[in-house]
């Protein structure tokens, strides 16, 4: 008897899929959302380089608490100075974002 029931659902449910009516989307074609090369070189530089301030700074934040924390452990103070010199290359590679934004507008000959 359920196997009857269970036939007929699976009758019912083909049935619908295939005399249900297919949705038709409306394509639209983005070529680029920036109207410029420049813009999308000038948003890439701006994301670079708050990521990378982000990065350098939560390093230097690390730093200071690894040094804080450290309480006279020579290992503890060498893993602060190592955080405090990634947190500076972090700040180096944000300041030299700009000239590699102009090194490729350069190679791309803008």
């Amino acid at each position: 008897m359920t196997y009857r029931w269970l036939l007929v659902g699976e009758i019912v449910a083909v049935v619908l899929l295939l005399t249900g009516s297919a949705a038709q989307a409306e394509t639209t074609h983005v070529l680029a959302l920036a109207p410029t090369l420049e813009v999308v070189l000038t948003n890439a530089r701006n994301w670079i380089m708050g990521i990378l301030a982000l990065v350098a700074t939560v390093f230097l934040t690390v730093g200071g608490l690894r040094y804080l924390m450290a309480g006279g452990n020579p290992g503890e103070v060498e893993k602060a100075k190592q955080a405090f010199k990634s947190a500076g290359i972090g700040f180096g590679l944000t300041a030299l974002a700009p000239v590699v934004v102009e090194i490729l507008r350069g190679i791309l000959g803008m």
